[in-house]
């Protein structure tokens, strides 16, 4: 299996996680003592999540998860470059692949933080 395998797996799995998380719905009281009044909250809110909440602090959340992952990804990418690059023996195109690999997982560190800046702004400007 391949690291790019490996690495679109563990994605798919954690933003399914995520996913799952954030339509499940919340609802303040487990038990119900009149079924009749529990039965008419529920239609007046169903699939909305209970009042007092706000999309802001879920979509920062999802964007947490997914910079955890991408920064623990290009850690992993930046050690294998480190090692191809060690291990190349000389090999000019064993070691631009490296140089590439490295290069490649910095970049997307740095797209990853102007996201994170990005959505920070705009949830504590706007939403």
């Amino acid at each position: 299996m391949s690291i790019r395998t490996l690495i679109i797996s563990a994605s798919i799995a954690v933003f399914s996680v995520v996913g799952l998380v954030a339509v499940t719905p919340q609802y303040a009281e487990a038990a119900c003592s009149d079924p009749k009044g529990c039965l008419q909250e529920g239609v007046k809110g169903a699939g909305a999540p209970s009042t007092g909440t706000s999309i802001g602090p879920l979509i920062q959340n999802v964007v947490n998860i997914m910079l955890f992952v991408l920064g623990a990804a290009a850690v992993i990418m930046i050690v294998i470059g480190g090692i191809r690059y060690t291990v190349s023996g000389g090999d000019s195109s064993a070691v631009k692949g490296a140089k590439d690999t490295i290069l490649y997982a910095v970049i997307g560190v740095v797209v990853a933080l102007l996201a994170y800046a990005i959505v920070n702004f705009v949830i504590m400007n706007v939403v």
